[in-house]
């Protein structure tokens, strides 16, 4: 069975035998639907989800089509039916799936992380991907929700590890990441501040800090939490 590599954090592509293959826009929505929903679904479900705005028979007939095309990617296809239920093959590899079973790994380790440096390091360029952007559907708005708590989480999870380890600039990295995901989530910003504080640059931390509050102030009209406030307290007065 050949194997073939869909990514679709970041614009989509699917990849067989080490290059980009042409995939037309209707099997595009019907591969990365498949790819999100790991478990299958059923055919209704699908033409209901891809194409809402058609008539039942319409969505139906786009579906078939977006089927047919499917089939003829690669010699065992993208796409398996199983009675009235559609999966994707299992051929077919998906960046977003590894992705998650990496950072899910990561978050449930009792023992702490013992992946190597070079598999972290792709974990969180990995993380740093948003899924599918550019896209509009709204089958993908819970699926951005739930990858985008997974990866601040082990984004987060990273760059404590990266800190404890005195890997600074990895550990920044991670942090920054997780607050471009969420720029109001005040526990990214804040392992970025003891990053800062751990090389020395009490000026950087400070700043840091500054501009967060500012934020928070200019767009939610809060301030930041007393555990961050009496962090910089600590810093500026030692």
């Amino acid at each position: 069975m050949n194997a073939v590599r869909l990514e679709i954090l970041g614009p989509f592509e699917l990849i067989r035998g080490g290059r980009s293959a042409a995939v037309p826009a209707g099997a595009q929505r019907l591969i990365a639907l498949l790819a999100v929903r790991g478990e299958g679904i059923h055919r209704r479900a699908a033409a209901e989800e891809l194409w809402p705005e058609c008539a039942p028979l319409r969505a139906a007939a786009n579906l078939r089509s977006a089927l047919c095309q499917g089939r003829k990617i690669g010699p065992s296809g993208a796409v398996v039916c199983e009675g009235h239920r559609l999966a994707l093959s299992p051929c077919v590899t998906v960046d977003h799936r590894d992705a998650c079973e990496a950072a899910r790994h990561l978050l449930e380790a009792e023992s702490g992380v013992t992946d190597a440096p070079a598999e972290l390091d792709g974990l969180v360029e990995a993380l740093c991907r948003p899924l599918l952007p550019g896209w509009d559907d709204e089958w993908l708005i819970l699926a951005r929700e739930r990858w985008d708590q997974m990866r601040l989480y082990a984004l987060e999870g990273l760059a404590q590890h990266f800190l404890a380890l005195e890997r600074y600039l990895p550990a920044h990295q991670a942090a920054l990441a997780a607050t471009a995901v969420d720029p109001y989530r005040e526990t990214a910003h804040r392992i970025a501040i003891e990053v800062h504080a751990a090389e020395g640059n009490i000026a950087c931390a400070v700043k840091h800090y500054l501009e967060y509050r500012r934020l928070l102030q200019q767009e939610l009209r809060v301030s930041p939490s007393p555990r961050m406030t009496e962090l910089i307290r600590e810093l500026t007065t030692a």
